[in-house]
This record gives structure tokens, C-alpha cells and sequence, in this order.
């Protein structure tokens, strides 16, 4: 009998993400920090448009529009974007390559922009224990979009009742639980790898 899947976020449980670099590397961390701080512009939700399948260029020719005085912030973040991956989360990492050595199937459920996901695939390692990916750009829906669990589920080929998902951000914790998946909020690697051998998942105790 197969083994059932778990499914990772990708940004801050496997893979450390932080803006600011990557504008820092363009206009400084002082402008930087003043323009990702402006709930004017709203950095986060501008970036999850893109998560949900807006192009860059239209994304960034309308944000310029509407902030002309943030034009050389806004191109900064695209241009310098690597910068803005910081590295892997070492823990979780050996929590993905132990599940995959003990055959567990692995499915990562990331936002990105389908535009830019490409340079993590180049960077890091850890994505290619996956059996899949799904990437909401691509997709033209994010997390939490009930349609993004939908596409999941397909991908999948089973119902998401009890499939075990972990990711950082509240919302989309939720939003899993209510698709049926069996939602882990991701604070630590430690805390997910108690989390998941008490699930029965076949990990090795901390320590």
C-alpha cells in the first residue's frame, strides 16, 4: 500500500525569503525598508498578484503609474530578486530528504510568481526531492484560493482529506483545513518534525 503524500510551502519552510535585500540592492536598505513599510503601496498584496499569475511587466508599469516616486523600488525587486533568497531552512530540508528516503511522495504547494520560480529550481537542491510542484503562478490562483487546493487535489488524484500540509502563513493553514488537508502551521523545524512523527510520519526524533 502507498505511502500518502505530505505537501510543503516552499517560501520561509524550506526556502528563507525577505524583500528587502533584493530592493536593498537597488535603492538601499533605508529606501527599501521605507517602501516596503508603506501600506500606501502595499507590497504584499502588489507581490501576491503576481503569486496569482500577473505578468511583471504589467505589474510593474501600473505600480510605477500609480507611485512614480517609488519607480526605482519597484524595478529593484524583480532585477535583484535572488537576493531575496536567503538560503534553505536546514532543518525542514532534512525533514524532506528523510521522508523521501523513507518513499514518502512529496508535492510542494508554493505562491510565486511563475515568472521567477525558475531561480529557486536553479538554486536549491531540495526542490528536486519533489514529486511535484505546484506553483500558483502558473496556476493562476494562490494559497488561500480554495481553487489552488482544488488544483491540488487533481494533481494529487485522491481526495485531500488528511493529507498532511504544512506552510507559515495563518491564512493559508486555514484555508487547508478547510479544504480537508491536515494543516500544520510551520514555526519551527523542530516543532514540524514533533508535529509530523506524531502523525506517524516516519522521522527520526530531535536530539
Amino acid at each position: 500500500m502507498a505511502a500518502d503524500p505530505v505537501v510543503f510551502d516552499i517560501g520561509n519552510v524550506l526556502v528563507r525569503w525577505d524583500p528587502v535585500p533584493a530592493v536593498a540592492a537597488g535603492v538601499g536598505e533605508e529606501r527599501a525598508l521605507a517602501f516596503l513599510g508603506d501600506p500606501a503601496f502595499d507590497f504584499p498584496t502588489w507581490n501576491h498578484a503576481q503569486d496569482e499569475g500577473r505578468s511583471w511587466e504589467e505589474a510593474e508599469r501600473t505600480a510605477t503609474e500609480a507611485f512614480p516616486h517609488y519607480a526605482e523600488e519597484i524595478a529593484a525587486y524583480r532585477a535583484n530578486f535572488d537576493a531575496s533568497l536567503l538560503g534553505e531552512v536546514e532543518g525542514s530540508v532534512a525533514i524532506v530528504h528523510e521522508l523521501r528516503d523513507a518513499g514518502v511522495p512529496l508535492v510542494a504547494l508554493t505562491n510565486w510568481s511563475a515568472e521567477l520560480f525558475g531561480q529557486a529550481l536553479a538554486r536549491f537542491d531540495v526542490l528536486k526531492a519533489f514529486d511535484d510542484i505546484v506553483v500558483s503562478g502558473v496556476e493562476g490562483c494562490a494559497k488561500p484560493d480554495p481553487r489552488i487546493f482544488a488544483v491540488l487535489g487533481e494533481r494529487l488524484g485522491r481526495p485531500l482529506d488528511g493529507v498532511v500540509f504544512t506552510d507559515d502563513s495563518p491564512r493559508n493553514v486555514l484555508a487547508a483545513g478547510v479544504a480537508g488537508l491536515d494543516a500544520i502551521p510551520f514555526t519551527t523545524p523542530e516543532d514540524l518534525r514533533v508535529e509530523m512523527i506524531a502523525r506517524g510520519l516516519p522521522l527520526a526524533p530531535a536530539g
